[in-house]
Formats: C-alpha cells, structure tokens, sequence
C-alpha cells in the first residue's frame, strides 16, 4: 500500500495560488507550458491537486502549473483508488448501447469472460490483435465489422454474408483471404453510424462487458490483466 503512494510523496505542492480554480490552473499551463496539450483538468478530493488527461492517460497537476505527476491517488480512508475511478469513467460506454445481433459472435470454453472488438479488416492493429484474441480462453467474443477505410467496406459486407461468419473473418484478417459471396442483407452501414456515435475514431476498439473502453492492439496477457482487475 505504501509502495503504491509513494509517488504522492514525491510531489511537491506549491502555495503560492490560495484560491485557484480550473479555470486558472489552465491559464497558468497554458502561458508557461503553451505546447503540452493538457485537457479535461478537473478538482480532485486533495485541495491543490488537480486531475487532467495527457496523451491518453490521466495526470495529476498543482494549482500553479509547475508540477505534474503520473500515479494511482488513493484515498486513505477506504483505500479507494480514486484514479481508477478516473480511468473508469471516462473511458466507459454504456454496453447495453451495443446491438449484439450485428456482430460475429464466437464462443470459446465456457465463454464466461465477454468481449466486444470493433475491428477493421484491413487495419494492421487489428491483424495483430486477432492473435491475441485467439489465446483467450472462456471468452465470448463480439466482432463488430467497422470499415473506417474505404477499401475495407466491400470485403465487410462480403464477411457477413458468408455462410460461416466467423471463419471467413479469421481468413480474411489473419491470411488475407476473401470471400467471394453474393451481398445480403448486413450491419455494416449501421456499424459505422454506431461507432461514430459512440466516438470510436480508430481500430481496433475492445469493450469490456462493464463497458470500459481500450483503443488500439492488446496482448492476450493485458486483456487477462484488465479482466482480473475489474473482476470481470
């Protein structure tokens, strides 16, 4: 437990701006620091410190905007991280949001863990995600087929019509194998509109069956990792 606060420790806290709010300590960034893209700055339960995002992560910043730190903030009281709570909210759906029937459902073992993948095929993230995906076990998997790239909506729409969905998938992502089918009837133009509701902007995207959000390639190892953590 100490180990995981010594961080805050190390943190210095200026006094010198008693009474700074938001709106301040992004000015006080924004004048000395003009190039760090800072966003979403926000109090938190420690008079002083206040939390923002940095390259897709969460910070801690004082009010004068001359220190910052990068750590779990816990809360003594009840030992609550308070930055996984951070974390949580604001990167987390809603996952009954989700229409399941308009993706590829593949079960392994008991299929107990659930997972959504919003993945493109012709995404080179996505490619080295599915392996991974593979070395999962007792999982549940939802592949929503979302075409970001122009080339990728045609070969989309051929997946879903094959006769086995989710083998045609696994040849064409992990070979470069297309399916020559006639079109039907599929989600694809209604993927696309979903994720760009939701603000998906890349591939792949993984939603945790709490809804929370990761972007980008994952080793098998991280996805257990992040199931244990969440109790998932």
């Amino acid at each position: 437990m100490l180990k995981k606060l010594g961080i805050l420790a190390l943190f210095s806290l200026t006094a010198s701006v008693c009474f700074a709010n938001v709106d301040t300590v992004r000015e006080n960034i924004k004048k000395q620091y003009p190039n760090l893209k800072i966003s979403n700055i926000q109090k938190t339960e420690m008079p002083g410190l206040y939390s923002a995002n940095l390259d897709q992560q969460i910070i801690y910043v004082g009010e004068d905007g001359q220190h910052m730190f990068v750590g779990s903030m816990i809360r003594l009281k009840d030992q609550k991280n308070l930055t996984k709570d951070l974390v949580l909210g604001q990167n987390s759906i809603d996952w009954k949001q989700l229409p399941l029937k308009d993706a590829i459902k593949t079960v392994k073992g008991n299929g107990q863990h659930v997972l959504a993948v919003f993945s493109d095929p012709n995404c080179p993230y996505c490619k080295q995600l599915e392996p991974e995906l593979d070395k999962l076990k007792d999982v549940t998997i939802y592949t929503f087929i979302y075409p970001l790239k122009p080339q990728s909506i045609v070969v989309s729409r051929q997946v879903w019509c094959a006769p086995n969905q989710s083998y045609s998938w696994k040849k064409l992502i992990q070979q470069g194998v297309k399916p020559t089918v006639a079109s039907c009837a599929n989600p694809i133009d209604r993927n696309l509109e979903l994720g760009k509701k939701l603000g998906f902007n890349g591939t792949p995207t993984l939603i945790f069956a709490n809804g929370f959000k990761l972007v980008g390639a994952r080793s098998a190892e991280e996805i257990q990792a992040v199931w244990k953590e969440l109790g998932l």
